[in-house]
């Protein structure tokens, strides 16, 4: 069954290489959607079906730690998995992202076989 993805990144181009890199995987991919922060993207789940959500930590309006805590603490979407994906070099973002939920991070710069081998352990 097809997997529906949002990737969220305040970058175009970061979500440009995801869309790239997740073709590359195993996974069978329906639909990638994009927001280009939390606020976007919250608005994009009221709307769409997604299975797995890539996040970056940093971005304007609202972060990735603010979009995490929100999906959390929705019935409707607490069950996605949230792989934060981070320039973030201090430890205890990373750890507050996993303590709030994330099913994992990967740091920028990613190479696909980091994003892969992330998917095949959250999924």
């Amino acid at each position: 069954m097809p997997l529906n993805i949002l990737i969220v990144d305040d970058s175009a181009a970061i979500r440009k290489i995801l869309q790239r890199v997740l073709r590359q995987t195993d996974v069978p991919i329906g639909e990638v959607y994009e927001a280009g922060d939390g606020v976007e993207a919250l608005e994009l789940m009221k709307t769409q079906k997604v299975g797995l959500i890539l996040s970056d930590i940093n971005m304007p309006k609202m972060d990735g730690l603010q979009l995490l805590s929100k999906l959390k603490a929705n019935e409707s979407w607490k069950m996605v998995p949230i792989v934060m994906i981070t320039t973030e070099g201090s430890q205890n973002k990373v750890v507050e992202a996993v303590n709030l939920g994330a099913a994992g991070y990967v740091r920028k710069p990613f190479t696909a076989e980091q994003i892969k081998d992330k998917l095949a352990s959250v999924l």
